[in-house]
């Protein structure tokens, strides 16, 4: 793999930073990721993999469906380099596969027949924290990664981590916006039921609202829809409105 150019870089970089902004679109930036990893480097393929809630890699984007097929393989059966880049946090380069069957005694041999003699590996990583790996392959034997390519794939990588780390940070804000929203609008239905149920019943508010709790958790119902009922259909709560 040749040295990249600041040209060629500094294009890259720039096309992944402009991806970060308006309109986000997470696959798209997935693919447009291992796309470019694979160019910037002239490799055979790339491939991503991210962490999900619970720890586990799954297989995101890949140049090609050769390289998702291999990747697959690697978390199926538990080994190869993305996974150790990823539990080590390290980068894994210039593995030539036909000499790495001891280290990954299944994925090596599944990855030649492939077609692919090399492979790289680069954690995604925002200080301790890391969210997956970026997997390139070769096409030909050793160590076909120049020194100086190393750490500029891994600054691609970094660059990726920051972006997919806000796009989950923005969700996590969206996810809870909605819930505040949601419980919002659910006591806004709940004062409401507890001034109709109120009037009916000629009782305080906070007696309605004991009785409304009182109701659900005897019917086994959601606050809230007893509360809706109460403002729609109160002949659908039979018990409630009795004095």
């Amino acid at each position: 793999m040749s040295t990249v150019s600041a040209e060629r870089l500094a294009t890259i970089f720039v096309e992944a930073a402009d991806t970060l902004v308006d309109e986000f679109d997470l696959l798209d930036f997935m693919h447009m990721l291992v796309d470019r990893a694979r160019s910037l480097v002239d490799a055979a393929a790339a491939g991503l993999m991210l962490a999900d809630e619970y720890g586990r890699l799954e297989f995101m984007a890949g140049s090609d469906d050769n390289v998702r097929l291999v990747g697959l393989f690697q978390i199926q059966n538990d080994q190869g380099p993305c996974l150790e880049a990823f539990r080590t946090g390290r980068s894994v380069i210039n593995v030539d596969l036909a000499s790495a069957t001891q280290r990954w005694p299944r994925f090596a041999p599944r990855a030649e027949e492939a077609g692919f003699h090399s492979v790289h590996a680069f954690p995604l990583r925002l200080r301790t924290q890391v969210i997956g790996a970026l997997n390139i392959f070769g096409d030909s034997a050793g160590g076909d990664f120049d020194p100086t390519d190393v750490p500029v794939m891994q600054a691609l990588a970094d660059v990726a981590t920051i972006g997919l780390m806000q796009e989950r940070a923005l969700r996590r804000s969206e996810a809870l916006t909605e819930q505040l929203q949601g419980a919002l609008n659910s006591r806004i239905i709940i004062e409401q039921a507890k001034g109709a149920l109120a009037q009916v019943l000629g009782v305080s508010v906070d007696e309605a609202f004991r009785r409304i709790r009182t109701y659900a958790r005897n019917n086994n119902r959601r606050l809230t829809e007893v509360s809706e009922l109460i403002v729609t259909d109160l002949n659908a709560l039979p018990g409630l409105a009795q004095r």
